[in-house]
């Protein structure tokens, strides 16, 4: 490919504005404190999922749920494996504690047996089943898996929406989605994933709200937080447009008297904080006011605004060639950022390379690289605190193309003549080549005719040729064409 972006499309944003932090903390974000539900986790671990991407299926579910409290009255969570003989490897009493859970899940070994979904799923309606007229707390089963055949498992899922069990799934394949679509519980683009194995992090805060919106009922829940600003959601309490909410929020070390207030009407759902400082705890309030009556419904919760680390806005690819690419990065920060460094990976998987810049660097070029092969760089600004802000784009290196050389022709007859060539063997991508051949002559008795061949051919034999017919041999590779080589056969018919 002579163009960069032709067969690569476009650069693609993959993550923007994404704060690092080097610790990770067990403790439950206090937004969480009034979910309460059984989460059910059902893991594929047959033979069909390597070793690899059953590792970084548990890492994702350890941080899908890292921010809720665990336990009775809280959330409870348990684990079903999908495998020859499916097996509970905890269920919902097992553990109290965001601690055990996560120790319990990261030593969950793989089974590897035989992808036996069905008897998984009627293993699953036994676990979540509660008798009937029982007042529960909601249950959510979610599937992981990296795919599914079509007509096993759609009686035991209909069993479980009947039942009032909500169901997501997350599927690292790329197939079975009408089965996956008839399976989990609307609406589909909340509730069903497709994704990479190594970027799952990329739907974790979706699927998380999902499951939030399904098991945390009176909540004041916080998204989206900025250094400078926060969302804040909550399920409706004032109905039928009667009554009023005020909002109340504020640095949780100053006084109450210094809160702002606001006051929204009864149809709102959410709001935005703005004008926030970074890295400070807000303490918030949102009572819920119902004309002529004396009782209100107020809901509370907190949060920590991200530090304020500037990062690059703006990554281009430019400069691309089969072993090579140029990243630049805009705005350069140098009188704040320590340093910039830039991690690249060839995709889905392999090493992952980094190359560190001083502060006034905007731009680097990377080489050794794969041809034809689509890399995800990682451009991080490093402040001296040891904060990081990071944006990563797709790119793609351009395919190799090896031209036709030593192209031959050899008269066949009095207007006939074989035309052979040769390229470089094993030339990755080869698809085939175009022959095409014109006669030579003024614009109204020139004509041209032209032929594809698969790329195990090296010859063809050419018929009804004058001495002025001009012949060209091109190859034809996954993106484009090679560089060809061209002859007249005037000599060669000449000969003949």
């Amino acid at each position: 490919m002579r163009r960069f972006g032709v067969a690569c499309l476009l650069l693609l944003l993959l993550s923007a504005r994404v704060p690092r932090s080097c610790a990770r903390d067990t403790t439950p974000d206090s937004g969480f404190d009034c979910c309460e539900g059984d989460v059910l986790l059902l893991l594929d671990s047959s033979g069909s999922i390597s070793f690899y991407e059953f590792s970084r299926m548990l890492h994702f579910l350890s941080d899908l749920l890292r921010p809720f409290h665990v336990g009775r009255g809280h959330v409870r969570v348990a684990l079903v494996q999908v495998d020859t003989e499916p097996r509970v490897e905890f269920d919902f009493d097992a553990h109290s504690s965001q601690n055990e859970l996560q120790d319990a899940l990261l030593r969950t070994p793989q089974l590897r047996g035989d992808t036996m979904t069905e008897k998984a799923l009627l293993l699953a309606q036994r676990l979540l089943w509660r008798p009937t007229g029982q007042k529960a707390p909601p249950r959510v089963l979610l599937w992981l898996t990296d795919g599914v055949e079509p007509g096993n498992v759609e009686g035991p899922i209909a069993a479980l929406h009947k039942e009032g069990v909500s169901v997501l799934a997350v599927s690292t394949g790329h197939s079975n989605y009408q089965v996956f679509s008839r399976a989990v519980t609307p609406p589909i683009e909340q509730h069903l994933y497709f994704v990479d194995p190594d970027y799952m992090d990329i739907i974790t805060k979706d699927l998380r709200e999902a499951i939030t919106d399904l098991i945390c009922t009176e909540c004041l829940r916080v998204r989206d937080v900025t250094s400078h600003s926060a969302l804040l959601h909550w399920q409706a309490i004032l109905i039928g447009g009667l009554g009023h909410y005020e909002l109340q929020y504020g640095e949780t070390e100053s006084g109450i008297d210094t809160y702002r207030k606001l006051t929204l009407s009864p149809d709102h759902t959410w709001t935005e904080v703005a004008d926030l400082q970074p890295d400070t705890h807000y303490s918030v309030w949102l009572t819920a006011h119902t004309p002529h009556s004396t009782r209100s419904t107020t809901l509370s919760t907190g949060f920590t605004t991200l530090p304020d680390v500037l990062y690059p806005t703006t990554v281009t690819v430019s400069e691309s060639g089969p072993d090579r690419l140029r990243v630049s990065w805009s705005p350069v920060q140098s009188g704040r950022v320590e340093r910039y460094r830039v991690e690249f990976g060839p995709i889905p998987r392999g090493d992952v390379r980094s190359v560190t810049l001083s502060r006034s660097q905007s731009s680097v070029l990377l080489t050794q690289l794969q041809p034809d092969t689509h890399y995800l760089i990682t451009v991080s600004a490093v402040h001296s605190s040891g904060q990081e802000g990071a944006i990563s784009v797709k790119a793609c290196t351009e395919e190799v193309l090896p031209g036709v050389h030593d192209l031959r022709m050899t008269p066949m007859g009095f207007d006939s003549v074989k035309v052979d060539w040769r390229t470089q063997e094993q030339a990755a991508g080869l698809q085939g080549y175009w022959v095409k051949w014109e006669t030579e002559g003024s614009s109204s008795s020139s004509s041209s005719s032209s032929r594809y061949l698969p790329a195990q051919t090296l010859s063809t034999v050419l018929t009804h040729l004058n001495p002025t017919t001009r012949v060209c041999v091109s190859p034809v590779y996954r993106t484009a064409r090679g560089e060809g080589l061209c002859c007249t056969t005037h000599a060669h018919i000449a000969a003949s």
